[in-house]
């Protein structure tokens, strides 16, 4: 049985219509194929997430009701904080999308913004928006830690 992170993945590859990327012997890393199958991968899921930011605008405008229990009310209020708290979460996403699309187009993308080496195909369709290598992303974490603690 897969595991969430091995469903999201795939979820996200099923929804662009795409499969794992498989390299060729001796490919050159971001070819133009490679960047192809990401800018497809991030194009399908910054349409996903608009859709959902538009399912949420109408749900809330057919939702929105007054209760005259105010327990009801507050349930209500409730919910929709959480959607809208969601929402921007993810047009936070999509703006982080949009960055990656361009990068891409400035051929800038799939290799680490600290130390300047491939981040890696697998890495990328797991996070299409990574910007740090699997080593200076895990830097990064345990210094946020040391500056928390």
């Amino acid at each position: 049985m897969p595991t969430g992170k091995e469903q999201k993945s795939l979820g996200l590859l099923a929804l662009a219509g795409l499969h794992p990327y498989q390299p060729k012997p001796d490919e050159e890393y971001m070819n133009e194929p490679q960047t192809e199958h990401f800018r497809l991968l991030l194009k399908a899921w910054r349409d996903q997430l608009r859709q959902e930011v538009d399912r949420t605008v109408t749900h809330m405008k057919d939702e929105a009701a007054n209760f005259p229990d105010p327990v009801d009310r507050a349930a209500q209020e409730e919910e929709f904080s959480l959607e809208l708290r969601t929402r921007d979460r993810e047009r936070k996403l999509i703006k982080k999308i949009e960055k990656t699309l361009i990068r891409i187009e400035e051929d800038d993308f799939g290799f680490c913004d600290q130390c300047g080496i491939e981040i890696g195909i697998r890495r990328l369709e797991a996070r299409p928006t990574a910007d740090l290598c699997v080593d200076c992303k895990t830097m990064a974490e345990i210094k946020e830690k040391q500056m928390q603690g």
